[in-house]
């Protein structure tokens, strides 16, 4: 689910979509009919995918993780950067404080929906956690594991939060109650439009690199399983080592028939599922969502209870309880609202048409 979300978001950011679409308002005027495809950067994004996947383990893409972290730096500073020059021009978008309103924007059944379609956005910002346990298991065991991921866990944290908070209420300050989804993509900024060009390249970069973070510890998990299960199956053990030229940089790169075959028909098949439903908000609201309660909040909440050894019924037993009931219905609310949403995309759709 992840990374068909981030194969949508690439594809809204990559070269035919935004960066084509800035660059012919900027020559047309704001006005000007700028269509673009999707499907054709989600095909570009796929072969790159394809490409990276190849690599065998997650101990190979750390420098790729650094890219990323440093891209989204970028690019959130851009976007903070554009709405406070919006916001300091004098331009005053319709803002209240309970967002648009009921009988002039939106119906009371609408912003309802809406509501908790917004939930499922935020959630998303949690899928962080599904890697977490991979990430710790590349770290040395000089200092401990778990002291420096709780480290890096706080800074994490911590920064995206900032971020992502600066982002919202500054875009929505920026905006109004016509903020898009994605303020770089969504063409309230359209200029300099060189500068949101290169905050929609630094979202490719990132999203390159974060696409093969949530993906590898998928392919390590299923090729373990297949070749315990078939352990004499020589397609699923064939290991070949391949010579790179020294333009390339030199070197042995492993290379997996089964690896080859079943990495490449998982990124098809995301890249596929994300050409069906390019939906932005509300196909990420729905992940967010589904994901959100089973493995931010009550996995790991029930292996700390059992690893600590919590008491049934004691105080802490009973808030960590309420903690999940609580995000359980937050994730419930988050799905039912974009599931509505997807659903109204879809009654006007069509699959890989101009948009």
């Amino acid at each position: 689910g992840v990374t068909i979300g981030y194969t949508i978001t690439t594809a809204i950011s990559m070269g035919c979509r935004a960066i084509g679409r800035s660059n012919c308002f900027h020559r047309n005027g704001h006005n000007a009919a700028c269509e673009a495809s999707n499907t054709t950067d989600m095909i570009i994004f796929a072969a790159i995918q394809i490409l990276l996947s190849q690599l065998p383990n997650f101990h190979k893409i750390w420098w790729l993780s650094i890219v990323a972290a440093v891209m989204s730096l970028a690019y959130s500073s851009i976007g903070l950067g554009l709405s406070i020059a919006k916001i300091a021009g004098g331009v005053h978008s319709k803002t209240t404080l309970t967002g648009v309103t009921v009988g002039v924007d939106v119906s009371a059944s609408e912003k309802i929906w809406r509501t908790f379609q917004s939930l499922g956005d935020i959630a998303f910002a949690y899928s962080y956690s599904n890697v977490l346990i991979e990430i710790q298991d590349t770290l040395r065991s000089s200092p401990a594991e778990n002291t420096v991921m709780k480290k890096a866990s706080l800074i994490g944290v911590s920064t995206t939060t900032t971020f992502y908070m600066l982002c919202g209420v500054l875009g929505y300050a920026a905006f109004g109650s016509s903020a898009p989804g994605n303020f770089l993509t969504g063409f309230g900024f359209y200029e300099p439009f060189w500068l949101v060009d290169i905050g929609n390249v630094c979202i490719v970069v990132h999203l390159v690199g974060a696409y093969q973070v949530f993906c590898q510890p998928i392919y390590q998990f299923v090729e373990g399983c297949a070749r315990s299960r078939w352990p004499d199956s020589a397609f699923l053990h064939a290991e070949r080592v391949l010579r790179l030229p020294a333009v390339l940089g030199g070197g042995e790169f492993p290379v997996s028939p089964f690896r080859l075959v079943w990495r490449t028909a998982y990124v098809v098949l995301t890249a596929v599922v994300a050409m069906l439903f390019p939906f932005f908000n509300d196909f990420l609201g729905l992940i967010g969502a589904v994901s959100f309660w089973p493995l931010t909040v009550y996995f790991p909440v029930e292996m700390y209870m059992a690893q600590a050894k919590v008491r049934r019924f004691s105080p802490t037993w009973t808030w960590m309880n309420v903690l999940s009931v609580a995000c359980l219905v937050v994730s419930v609310l988050a799905a039912a609202g974009s599931v509505q949403g997807l659903i109204k995309d879809v009654a006007g759709y069509k699959p890989f048409k101009v948009s």
